[in-house]
């Protein structure tokens, strides 16, 4: 089994920073890509960053930002956001791509439980 332990999200002012992280544990051979989705009230989930080891990828509303960053070692994925609008109130998901250690070598795709971020004056 695997689970993605999130943390970081909490309410900030316009313009503040926030970073949030996501721990993978379990029985890892490898990870793949690791992402940051979010939702908001009455939307559908969105990519907001992605990342391999090769490629970085950003929703244009984050460009500039927000960073997305690995620790390789620790299976872990951090979003560093920065310049808070209050449209990126959301809940932010942590999403991986995860191939296990069994004998079949599967491969899923896992979510965190989600972490509300909250930009209000």
């Amino acid at each position: 089994q695997v689970q993605l332990a999130e943390s970081g999200g909490g309410l900030v002012q316009p313009g503040g920073s926030l970073r949030l992280s996501c721990a993978a544990s379990g029985n890892i051979f490898s990870i793949g890509v690791m992402a940051w989705y979010r939702q908001a009230p009455g939307k559908q989930r969105e990519l907001v960053a992605s990342r391999t080891s090769s490629r970085i990828t950003y929703a244009d509303s984050v460009k500039g930002r927000f960073t997305i960053s690995r620790d390789l070692a620790k299976n872990t994925v951090f979003l560093q956001m920065n310049s808070l609008e209050p449209l990126d109130t959301a809940v932010y998901y942590c999403n991986a791509d995860i191939v296990l250690t069994n004998y079949q070598r599967t491969r899923n795709t896992y979510w965190g439980q989600g972490t509300q971020v909250t930009v209000s004056s």
